[in-house]
Formats: structure tokens, sequence, C-alpha cells
């Protein structure tokens, strides 16, 4: 089988081109806004231009059985753009499916289209986790382009027969992690004391072997065909724990400070830093029994080995 895999250099991406790149019957083709990087001899590489409305996929998919898209604007905290949702538009939905509608005429058989979990929305209450068949409830320009995407995905396939598979991850952690994570496991190595010793709070994570483990099982699957799925480690941690476990990893004890969640929240607050406090002290949790069930899949990756793989990539510099 023959695919297509756009976003090969993105954090998930990678992790895919290495596992797909030695899949047994697959002929991966990596499609490259500009080839930074040396890639396995056994990846075609097909350099196309910005995902846009207007972008020619014709080369790139030519030939190809299935798709996976991972190219994405992605999240990003305090965005600059004068109108945020116009741009998560032009390149998450106009650009999306315009690949999609290339690929239909292309005779593409299944798009694998990576959105988020951002299209159930912010946060739950804890031990009431989000289900892939919940209503969805998009908050921020992100979320709302990757639910607008996965409806014209859904209402292509219908009207042409093309299969659609929808994965919406958690936060994915794992070797070359950025942000917040790789803040905290910075954090832990100098030893500085946080205040986040009493959260409570219940996350769902994903490690992105585990994700990977789960994209290359919707490529063809049966199953997969025309689904939405969630996906996690199976095991969700409060930040506390989290942390408890990342210094642990690290070999470096957690310097936690029991400081009570609501006052953390009422500090951030002030600050204007209320959404940092949200992904330290709120919930959100998945349930990933559709994702086990249908198609007979579990994480492959414990969360302790995920954090050990994570912790020496990040020891490692």
């Amino acid at each position: 089988m023959r695919v297509l895999l756009t976003g090969a250099t993105g954090f998930v991406g990678r992790g895919l081109l290495k596992r797909l790149s030695t899949q047994g019957g697959l002929q991966l083709r990596a499609a490259v806004r500009r080839q930074e990087s040396a890639f396995p001899e056994s990846v075609t590489v097909v350099q196309v231009a910005d995902l846009r409305g207007d972008t020619d996929w014709r080369q790139a998919l030519e030939g190809v059985e299935a798709v996976i898209h991972s190219a994405a604007r992605v999240h990003v905290m305090d965005d600059q753009a004068k109108d945020p949702l116009a741009e998560f538009r032009a390149v998450n939905v106009a650009g999306t499916l315009n690949l999609a509608r290339q690929a239909v005429s292309a005779g593409v058989k299944r798009f694998v289209f990576i959105s988020s979990i951002k299209v159930n929305g912010e946060g739950t209450a804890s031990g009431k986790p989000y289900t892939a068949d919940d209503t969805p409830m998009p908050v921020d320009p992100y979320g709302i382009s990757k639910l607008e995407a996965e409806q014209g995905l859904q209402a292509l396939s219908q009207e042409t027969g093309m299969e659609v598979v929808i994965i919406r991850p958690v936060l994915v952690y794992g070797p070359g992690v950025k942000a917040n994570f790789r803040s905290m496991m910075s954090w832990l190595r100098k030893g500085i004391p946080l205040p986040l010793g009493a959260t409570g709070n219940k996350r769902s994570l994903v490690a992105v072997d585990n994700l990977v483990d789960l994209i290359a099982t919707c490529i063809d699957h049966p199953a997969a065909a025309n689904q939405t799925f969630l996906v996690s480690d199976g095991e969700d941690l409060s930040t506390t724990q989290l942390l408890q476990r990342m210094g642990k990893a690290l070999g470096r004890p957690a310097r936690l400070l029991p400081v009570p969640a609501s006052l953390l929240q009422a500090g951030a607050a002030m600050l204007g830093k209320r959404a940092i406090a949200q992904r330290l002290c709120g919930s959100l949790q998945v349930d990933i029994g559709k994702t086990r069930e249908l198609l007979g899949w579990a994480p492959p990756v414990s969360v302790d080995d995920a954090l050990r793989k994570t912790a020496r990539a990040f020891e490692a510099g």
C-alpha cells in the first residue's frame, strides 16, 4: 500500500515517519515544504507548497491509496495574528479540504485526519471524561477550525465514498517534546520548588509512540472506516502525579509545595495567566473505550516507560 504522510517534519510526523518507514507492506511518501533533514532511503520525498486552499497535490497523490494528514496550523499560546480564526481556517479547513478533494480525484481510498481533543472542549469535570461521540464544544479558534475540517471531511466522505478516519489526540509527549512539558522537565532538573503538590486534577496524556501505533492501525483496519477515535495512554494523572513520575524518570525528586489549586488559579487569573493555570490545575479526561473495543487496540507503551524515554532524550539534549 502506498501512503502519503503530510506534516512529516512535525513532532507527530517524525514519529510516524520512523514507524511507517520500516513497516512491511507500506510504501511511504512524505510531503514537505522543504527538505531540511535526511529521510530514510525507503521514503519518497515530495516537495509541496504551504498547506492552503489552492495547493497542488497531484504529484504527491499519484498512486496513493491512503493519506495520513498530520500537517496543520497548530495551537499556540498568545497568538499574535490579527484574525486567528481566519488564519486557522485558511490552513486547517481550506487546506485540508483541498487536499481531501484532490485525494478523491486521485483514487485515494482512506483519509486519516489527525484532529484534536480541543474539538470536544477545553476541560472536563473530574471523573466525567469526553467520549468520541459527545457533541463537540470547541472554544478557541484552533478547536473550531479542526471541527470544521472534520465536518467537511465527513460530508465529502458521504458524497464520494472515500473513507475518513478522525483521531483526536490529547496532549502528546515524547522525545523532543517542547512547550509546557519540556518546561516542567527543565524545572525538575534544576530542582526548582514548584507550588503544584496538591492539584487533585486528572488529565489524559498520550505518548507519541502510542499515538503513532493507533494511526498505523487506522491506515487499513476495516472497523476504522468513517469513525472518530479518542486516544490516550489509558492512565490519567494529576499534575502532582505527573511531576512526581517525571522526576523519577529524570532521577531527580520533584520538590512540590502543597499549595491549594484554588489559590494557584486565583493568582494566575490576577496575572492574566488563566489558560496556563487551567492546564496545570484543571481536568481533561478522555474515554478510549470505543477505540479499544472497535479496533481491538490498547496502548502498547506504559506511562512510566514513555516518561523514561522522554527523559533520556531530554538529558541527551
